[in-house]
């Protein structure tokens, strides 16, 4: 077993696993050091299409089309109230070049990304905790609890999450104070087909104080969580498995997914999670994935960001080892890409938790290719020419109007009507 290499990477989720194939394919030696045995629970099923140039650059995408995901179309968002929802189909972007996404289960999606990591060249270290990082002016030297052999690279990438190693050193992990939220989930199983989708979405349920997904996986499983405000769930003075339940009670647009089912997975929670970062790169280091900044759960921007930023973080190492007179201009542009995609996720995220932006989102104009370009950035694709700014600018001056005035589009309460008398097997409707 070695213990020199030209690059370590703490952490094998998707950006680790990402950044070494990439740096692999490249003929670097890398060693990936996680933390925990693959496969593994993880989070965070839902995919965009913006990541899939990046897996078939590296190789993999064969390896998931025949993993038996869900094919994801699109996604759907719904006022709870339920007369207001919206469908976005990742087809009506703006030429697009991937027309839909996969639903996935991250036990099997992660090991395959890890695996095919270390088919490429890789040396998978599972069950190895980086207890510390010592730098100096040749390179990096990770010291591994339960290992006397020190690791030494050249360079190290920190794919750690949102526990990041070296952003908590650093001290560059910079909150949200508009995004303190807490969030907790679980997953079902059908018992039978009466209340299966018959689609792939992603849904998103906005109620006045949270909101909900619900995520179809293969073989009839569901991920449903709720989001809502840090504040209120201590005001509800509930453990988390009795606030999951009485907020999914509370809501007949989640409800009806989890009826006919049976929950298999006890309750999660994660709390205060949404943070920039300072820096992304140092003189023998850059982070990615959760520990270069996480945002929040809705858009599906966490394993998108993973995957970009594990390709550019890999292509920068690569770029400084091949040449590193260019290493200064690779971190320099690495910082610039990676905190503009964050940035244009913390607006669509920001207006996520207002009214008005719902308002519109689900009254669409079709005006200047607007529909088309918000579902190019809904799946994984900023802004890149000035027409598309331009439209992204109109369509958040309508949410700002909307705000000011209440006048472009009808309101909505996204509370729940409540029931009205009805046969037992009579699906509820709701009115705005």
């Amino acid at each position: 077993m070695s213990s020199q290499f030209d690059v370590a990477i703490i952490g094998g989720g998707p950006a680790g696993s990402v950044a070494g194939s990439v740096l692999a394919k490249h003929g670097r030696s890398v060693v990936i050091l996680e933390r925990e045995k693959f496969p593994r629970f993880q989070v965070g099923e839902s995919t965009i299409p913006g990541s899939l140039d990046t897996l078939q650059r590296i190789g993999v995408k064969e390896k998931i089309d025949q993993a038996g995901f869900l094919t994801k179309d699109g996604g759907e968002i719904v006022s709870a109230c339920g007369g207001a929802r919206a469908k976005f189909f990742f087809r009506n972007a703006l030429n697009p070049r991937w027309k839909t996404a996969y639903q996935v289960d991250r036990m099997t999606f992660d090991d395959i990304l890890l695996r095919h990591a270390q088919s490429l060249g890789c040396e998978v270290r599972e069950e190895t905790r980086v207890d510390s990082v010592e730098f100096d002016t040749d390179g990096v030297t990770l010291h591994c609890r339960n290992n006397a052999v020190p690791v030494r690279a050249a360079y190290v990438i920190d794919c750690s999450g949102r526990s990041s190693l070296l952003a908590n050193r650093f001290r560059l992990k910079q909150p949200f104070p508009h995004l303190k939220k807490f969030s907790v989930y679980s997953y079902y199983q059908r018992n039978n087909k009466s209340n299966a989708p018959e689609d792939a979405y992603t849904r998103m349920i906005r109620g006045s104080d949270a909101w909900f997904w619900v995520i179809p996986i293969a073989d009839g499983k569901i991920s449903v969580g709720v989001v809502m405000d840090l504040e209120r769930f201590q005001q509800l003075k509930l453990s988390p498995e009795e606030a999951f339940n009485r907020t999914i009670e509370e809501q007949p647009e989640v409800r009806k997914w989890v009826e006919n089912t049976t929950r298999y997975m006890p309750v999660f929670a994660t709390a205060d999670f949404s943070y920039a970062v300072s820096q992304l790169t140092g003189e023998r280091w850059v982070l990615a994935g959760d520990a270069a900044g996480f945002i929040d759960p809705v858009f599906s921007s966490g394993i998108y960001m993973a995957i970009y930023s594990g390709e550019q973080a890999g292509e920068t190492i690569n770029a400084a080892l091949a040449n590193p007179a260019k290493k200064s201009a690779a971190c320099r542009r690495y910082e610039r890409t990676v905190q503009k995609r964050l940035a244009s996720y913390l607006k669509l995220t920001s207006g996520w938790y207002t009214k008005e932006f719902i308002e519109i989102f689900l009254h669409p104009r079709e005006m200047m290719n607007m529909v088309a370009i918000v579902n190019s950035v809904l799946g994984g694709n900023p802004p890149r020419t000035l027409q598309e700014r331009l439209v992204m600018g109109l369509f958040y001056f309508l949410v700002y109007l909307q705000g000011r005035t209440g006048k472009l589009v009808p309101h909505l309460t996204f509370q729940p009507e409540p029931a009205r008398a009805a046969a037992p097997e009579e699906e509820l409707e709701a009115k705005i």
